[in-house]
């Protein structure tokens, strides 16, 4: 060893021991106490009872509830915030958003998005977007591919988790995924290179590298389409062209699943939704098309379906075609799927609307006028959708351990569901981001 490594070495190994001693004789710094909240809530649903609660206190201890009480005493010391002429409810969660797109109901709307706008831009639109949907009571999302910004979900995901900018929580699916020519933006000259909305993956050793791929960037799902090119055909289904073959999709699920992640699939007819379950994907998103069956065997594997109407009856007439008759199917198949337990998680496909024009919580209402009752269609963006996101220990409900989530309206959406789309208060993680009640 040279003089001079030896010298490096004893530098390196003094200056840790005189390091090590130093902080050793520093006074650890008392950590601030944590803020203890009490909120008097008039009623509660808590999103395990049937019925709302009344009178109730919630005590909150820095991010967790640590107490719900019937008709309780606020604790000595605790801020109190007096919300006994409202009704109370778990932080909303959207598990199909998109917080990178600013509406696509036509085809020139996406493709000006992806051709003149940024990715640092839109990114900053994210973050607007994201804050809209804290603002309207989600306080958890699960946003489901960038459309052509790439990896820039994480970022939004991260500013948030850092308290740079407000929004809620994030699950992340980074870029989706298509076949090669399956996915817009297409139909421009050969000689130009566009951008697409996603990846593009081909061959079963494909699909296993853009998994690992895109879970290395930050992707908590991994997202495929399944299908595109939907029609009916004489037997009255709706009919899709598949877009990858079942080795290929079976490729995408086995190699997200191993590293530990889940797959959501994008599979509105018929076809696309059988090769779908055929590759074991763990929620089928649209699902239009959903055949009794099929149902069935959502049903029997635990399989979540995310309904998105919202975004569907927003945009059918201005697609025409088929879209119109579309979502009178799904209306039915909705219908069929809650009477057989099909686990039914809220959806928006914001994004595909433009978050400015549209408040999300419209999807509720879909899902109460389509025969839900108003505590069911609340669970679904609440219980259900926790679970989906493998988040039930801490979020969906009101009760001692969970996360301070709360919403807050000032009528009760048991008697009118449209109510939830007019909230007054947001918590999330206990800091107050919105309190318009008075």
């Amino acid at each position: 060893m040279s003089l001079f490594v030896r010298c490096c070495v004893l530098f390196t190994v003094s200056s840790a021991l005189i390091g090590g001693l130093a902080q050793a004789q520093q006074k650890p710094a008392s950590a601030a106490p944590e803020k203890t909240i009490a909120i008097r809530a008039g009623r509660l649903i808590d999103g395990k009872a049937e019925k709302a609660l009344d009178n109730v206190l919630i005590v909150i201890k820095g991010d967790t509830i640590v107490s719900v009480t019937p008709n309780g005493t606020p604790p000595a010391g605790a801020e109190v915030i007096d919300l006994s002429k409202a009704t109370i409810l778990p932080g909303f969660i959207d598990t199909h958003t998109h917080v990178l797109l600013n509406g696509d109901i036509t085809a020139e709307d996406y493709d000006k998005q992806l051709l003149k706008d940024s990715i640092p831009y839109r990114a900053i639109l994210g973050a607007r977007n994201a804050r809209i949907a804290l603002e309207n009571g989600f306080t958890s999302i699960r946003d489901l591919e960038t459309e052509g910004a790439m990896y820039a979900d994480t970022d939004v995901k991260k500013a948030i988790a850092n308290g740079e900018v407000p929004g809620p929580r994030m699950q992340v699916a980074t870029r989706a995924m298509t076949p090669t020519g399956m996915y817009p933006l297409l139909g421009y000259s050969w000689e130009l290179k566009v951008p697409t909305g996603v990846q593009y993956v081909d061959g079963v050793d494909g699909a296993r590298k853009a998994v690992r791929e895109q879970i290395m960037y930050g992707a908590d799902w991994i997202k495929y389409y399944s299908d595109r090119k939907y029609h009916f055909e004489a037997d009255g289904v709706l009919h899709s062209m598949v877009n990858f073959t079942d080795e290929e999709a079976r490729a995408i699920v086995d190699e997200t699943h191993r590293l530990g992640k889940k797959v959501a699939a994008h599979a509105i007819g018929s076809d696309g939704i059988a090769a779908a379950l055929r590759a074991g994907v763990d929620t089928i998103e649209h699902g239009d098309g959903l055949t009794e069956p099929e149902m069935d065997e959502m049903v029997k594997r635990g399989i979540y379906w995310v309904p998105t109407i919202v975004v569907g009856a927003y945009v059918a007439p201005g697609r025409g075609g088929n879209w119109t008759k579309m979502v009178d199917l799904e209306k039915a198949a909705f219908q069929k799927a809650a009477k057989k337990g099909v686990k039914i998680a809220l959806g928006t496909d914001a994004g595909g609307f433009d978050w400015k024009e549209l408040n999300a919580a419209r999807e509720f209402q879909y899902y109460a006028d389509y025969g839900m009752s108003p505590m069911q269609a609340i669970r679904t963006g609440t219980s259900v959708a926790a679970e989906l996101l493998g988040w039930q220990e801490k979020l969906g409900t009101v009760e001692a351990g969970k996360w301070a989530d709360l919403v807050a309206v000032s009528g009760d959406p048991l008697k009118d569901i449209t109510e939830l789309q007019h909230v007054k208060f947001v918590m999330k993680a206990g800091v107050v981001y919105k309190n318009d009640i008075h």
